[in-house]
């Protein structure tokens, strides 16, 4: 690269903001230039961590926008308010990441696609999870056609719950107060697990299938009051070559980053001449085939630039490498959110639902 690109980091909703800037300040062709958001105090540790000074630091978008002129920015508000943000910062003719999840709604995954379409910019919606070398080896062996035709894909995805944890998965104990006052389950901003983590397995899912989208879906979800949002949800998608399933747990016994809970947060494959098991942070994949019955082990493959992480990618197809048609791609992720929206429809209700959208 022979430039240093500049980044902006708006609305630290999402606790992964951190994760995200720490990517850009170590990257050697990056500058963090700015950050904005409206409450000054959930900017304070992402300043003193990577040393920013306080002429960057805004709590207002727009000034921030125009004094720092940024070629990249990364937005991590509220599920409900991703296509808000979108669409308030693609006005100033910038690329955009946008952390997990997608959106809300469909309605407002073509809302944010329209809005950066029409400044010709590029807009990508990072799954932490593409980055893992498990799930980069486990392309490579399904392109290679190790397993044939893959014919279904179960995943299980979750943590403790999203209070449990804070940027670079610092541990935390929640409190029954902090359920109260954050967004991850208020049901107006798109919390709950199954608007969290179901795009993971429906997005990442669409990749491994080659975008294959389903037919239909089933969708059930824990209902336990006060809370207004589900903490547990599984849903069946229906194929034509077969059935999927995409299950999304706050509380799972242990985070899958310190210790595997059981069962394992990741996607298992079938095919038609074998499975593949790929758990979480996986450092090699159990592999079934024909010849092979018993199963054998394959090391995960070793990551190199740009594919180690959002930023690495993103920084080099602006600078003109490949965009490729996976899960940051917005056609793929709308499938994703095809998905999501279908099952959210057949929870609320209780019956199964032709694909949406």
């Amino acid at each position: 690269m022979n430039k240093k690109f500049r980044i902006v980091g708006i609305n630290f909703d999402h606790m992964h903001m951190g994760d995200l800037l720490r990517m850009a300040h170590s990257h050697p062709d990056a500058e963090i230039v700015g950050l904005s958001d409206t409450q000054a105090s959930r900017m304070t540790a992402a300043a003193e961590n990577f040393s920013i000074p306080a002429d960057r630091l805004f709590t207002d978008y727009r000034s921030c926008l125009e004094t720092t002129q940024p070629d990249l920015v990364i937005l991590c508000p509220a599920t409900g308010e991703h296509a808000l943000w979108t669409q308030k910062v693609a006005e100033f003719g910038v690329h955009i990441l946008v952390e997990k999840p997608f959106a809300a709604s469909l309605a407002d995954a073509d809302a944010m696609i329209a809005a950066q379409n029409a400044q010709g910019k590029i807009l990508a919606i990072n799954w932490p999870i593409r980055w893992f070398p498990s799930y980069i080896t486990a392309k490579r062996l399904l392109d290679e056609g190790l397993i044939g035709d893959l014919t279904n894909f179960h995943h299980y995805g979750g943590n403790r719950g999203p209070l449990y944890h804070l940027a670079d998965k610092i541990s935390q104990t929640p409190t029954p107060e902090m359920k109260t006052a954050s967004w991850f389950y208020q049901k107006a901003l798109g919390g709950g697990s199954l608007l969290d983590y179901a795009g993971y397995g429906a997005t990442i899912g669409t990749w491994f299938q080659g975008g294959r989208k389903p037919l239909e879906v089933t969708c059930v979800t824990d209902e336990a009051p006060p809370l207004e949002v589900d903490e547990h949800s599984v849903t069946i998608c229906r194929y034509a070559h077969g059935l999927s399933k995409i299950e999304t747990r706050w509380g799972t016994f242990t985070d899958p980053w310190i210790l595997q809970p059981q069962p394992f947060c990741g996607f298992v494959l079938c095919g038609t001449a074998g499975t593949i098991s790929i758990p979480d942070y996986a450092t090699e994949l159990r592999v079934q085939t024909h010849a092979t019955p018993e199963g054998y082990s394959i090391p995960v493959d070793r990551v190199a630039p740009p594919f180690e992480n959002p930023i690495q990618y993103l920084l080099n197809a602006i600078n003109g490498g490949d965009f490729e048609l996976g899960p940051l791609h917005p056609k793929i992720a709308r499938i994703g959110q095809q998905i999501v929206d279908t099952a959210a429809t057949s929870a609320r209700e209780k019956r199964t639902v032709p694909l949406l959208g």
